[in-house]
């Protein structure tokens, strides 16, 4: 795969459903979007997808359709915004959420045909622990773990990091948390995950700051827009755009590491 400038991977992930996650990612690269950034997000919820809906959008195509090999990549993409494209995945297709680590690579491998025109990938992994969402988390250059104030949120957010860790020594995780009544609030959330991880694991923990609880967000998943797009002045939207800057300050190194060659060989090679 050869591309000319590096791309920013990031997959967004919580652990568990329920942490507003696919909210996350879809405002996030909304956001990066308005910013100038050429973003594609990637709904690698492989089995029950949910992008296209949160957005509006009915895709004629999909990734079925890429790794059957009926079109390439660009014939599924569908514009979701300024500089802001998504990748549709299959829903209610079983067969999508037990893909070999081979059809992962052929899906990455899809991404060669837009790599020249794009900034960043963000992967908006499905719930919970199974091989298919590892794999996209091991993949990726940066992990995003959403967390909102449920004790089963802070769990299973730890257990998906323990997991990651114990088996495949991945020791630097990026933390946002959800929904939160308070910045204090945020940091307690964030806090409590890192007490524990500090006490069991060898990891890094970073956190990334909250997005506010906002009715606002509500209406905009059911005119099924981005929050910016819908109310852009509102508190959620323009706690998305501080991430968004955060985002755009995350290095992304000039080797194979920052480009989509090492998504695709870290799923071929499962190290």
């Amino acid at each position: 795969m050869k591309q000319s400038h590096p791309v920013k991977v990031v997959a967004v992930t919580g652990g568990k459903g329920g942490v507003g996650k696919t909210n996350v990612s879809v405002n996030l690269a909304a956001a990066l979007g308005e910013m100038g950034r050429r973003t594609v997000l990637m709904d690698a919820d492989l089995g029950l997808a949910n992008v296209d809906v949160m957005l509006g959008l009915r895709p004629k195509q999909n990734i079925v359709d890429v790794l059957e090999g009926r079109c390439g990549l660009q014939d599924v993409m569908v514009r979701a915004g300024e500089n802001f494209h998504i990748v549709p995945a299959s829903s209610g297709t079983q067969a999508m959420t037990a893909l070999s680590v081979h059809q992962h690579a052929e899906l990455i491998h899809a991404f060669n045909d837009i790599a020249d025109q794009l900034d960043v990938l963000i992967v908006d992994t499905a719930a919970g622990i199974s091989e298919s969402v590892v794999s996209f988390i091991r993949a990726a250059q940066e992990v995003l773990v959403v967390v909102c104030d449920e004790p089963t949120s802070i769990t299973d957010a730890y257990a998906l990091i323990k997991l990651l860790n114990r088996d495949f020594r991945m020791t630097r995780f990026r933390v946002l948390a959800n929904m939160v009544r308070s910045e204090a609030e945020g940091r307690n959330m964030f806090s409590k995950l890192l007490t524990v991880t500090d006490r069991f694991l060898d990891v890094t923990l970073q956190y990334q700051g909250s997005i506010p609880y906002d009715e606002a967000v509500r209406k905009a998943v059911q005119k099924q827009t981005p929050v910016l797009k819908a109310f852009s002045t509102s508190k959620a939207a323009l706690a998305y755009r501080q991430l968004a800057n955060k985002v755009d300050e995350w290095p992304v190194s000039a080797t194979s590491r920052g480009h989509l060659e090492f998504f695709v060989e870290r799923l071929v090679q499962g190290v």
